[in-house]
């Protein structure tokens, strides 16, 4: 070879690489663009878009514009697989998304063995973060960080009192009543009973006689809004003044219409905020796009701060730099990871039901110190 032809072959060789530098990174989303949560998914896009637009005017990340592949998953689980399996093949190296507990939980193990980072901005199931995988990211509060801030709440609300944790024998409800039994004992409570009930009226019935004969002063309840409501409801007409302490299941406008659901305490997860309209919007996001636009700005942040923190574009290292609990500036607020990819402090609020001046029971506006 020629001096030549070896100093033009650098030359290429240099070329080559500064173009594979200059490249866009690739920064994945899969979400329900069709299908009944098609609203959360169009919010999710609304807000990575904005959030990538805002990051490229900036400069990019270590010096690269940002990408943003965008794919259907219809928030089912065989298409949030085959998502995955796309972004795998296509250099994806980074995801935010899926945004619901069955699609992450079917996706996860795609994702992991394909070395993508994934920040899920919805899924709340708790076992998604407790199955060994390094590169999974939870941005909203899990269902066991729910049910600890409940059973937290009957600990420190009723200390030394006699209480109980109901579930209505589903695996959400069951889970919730897990975890605050947990919470509850930690913090040196001890429950004088633990049962699940179903709608059933002779369940209720029954169920209701051992509170009154254990002079049960107040109930976990983990589950949905209608076996709670029936609950109550049997309660009240038995003479029982229990209080209850609820998840977000309780979150029905049937509920508000419950006899003697007034006091009834419930943890909600905290309403992200409104991201402004980007410039130049033609159109206003419905509520529904509004609830997933802020935390799916705020997962491109995060993977941002997580290259940055890490001066590097490898998941790995930039998974092993989030694990390591470094404070993070999202629009959502400060947040931090654990070792498992759950926020340190979940965003939960406690609200109490009560009775308006008008006769309408409500929680708007109730909120209550946790």
């Amino acid at each position: 070879m020629t001096k030549r032809s070896a100093l033009a072959s650098l030359l290429i060789l240099a070329l080559a690489g500064h173009a594979d530098a200059a490249e866009p990174l690739k920064i994945g989303l899969a979400a329900p663009l069709s299908g009944p949560d098609a609203g959360f998914g169009q919010g999710a896009r609304l807000g990575a878009e904005q959030a990538i637009a805002e990051i490229n005017r900036a400069g990019g990340v270590t010096g690269r514009k940002l990408q943003l592949v965008v794919q259907d998953d219809a928030a089912d689980p065989k298409q949030a697989i085959a998502v995955a399996r796309r972004f795998a093949g296509s250099g994806v190296r980074f995801v935010i998304g899926p945004l619901t507990s069955g699609a992450s939980a079917a996706a996860s193990a795609v994702y992991e063995e394909a070395g993508i980072v994934s920040v899920t901005p919805g899924a709340t199931w708790a076992p998604l973060t407790r199955r060994g995988a390094g590169l999974l990211f939870r941005l909203s509060g899990s269902d066991a960080q729910q049910g600890a801030l409940g059973g937290t709440l009957l600990a420190e609300r009723f200390r030394g009192k006699p209480v109980a944790v109901v579930h209505d024998k589903t695996s959400f409800g069951r889970g919730l009543a897990d975890e605050a039994v947990r919470a509850l004992k930690a913090r040196g409570g001890q429950e004088r009973l633990f049962e699940g009930v179903s709608r059933d009226d002779r369940e209720i019935a029954a169920l209701v006689a051992k509170l009154r004969a254990l002079g049960i002063e107040a109930i976990y309840f983990g589950g949905l809004s209608a076996p709670a409501a029936g609950l109550i409801r049997a309660m009240r007409e038995a003479g029982l003044t229990t209080t209850v302490i609820g998840s977000d299941g309780l979150l029905d406008k049937e509920f508000s219409q419950v006899p003697g659901a007034e006091g009834t305490l419930m943890t909600v997860p905290s309403a992200p905020p409104r991201l402004p309209e980007p410039r130049g919007a033609r159109a206003q996001r419905s509520p529904e796009a509004d609830l997933f636009a802020g935390p799916a700005y705020a997962a491109v942040e995060i993977l941002r701060q997580g290259i940055e923190g890490a001066r590097s574009v490898e998941p790995a290292k930039v998974a092993a730099y989030l694990h390591g609990g470094a404070p993070l500036r999202t629009v959502l607020g400060e947040v931090a990871f654990d070792a498992g990819g759950d926020l340190v402090k979940p965003p939960f609020t406690v609200f109490a039901w009560r009775r308006l001046p008008d006769g309408r029971l409500d929680f708007a506006g109730n909120e209550v110190s946790p």
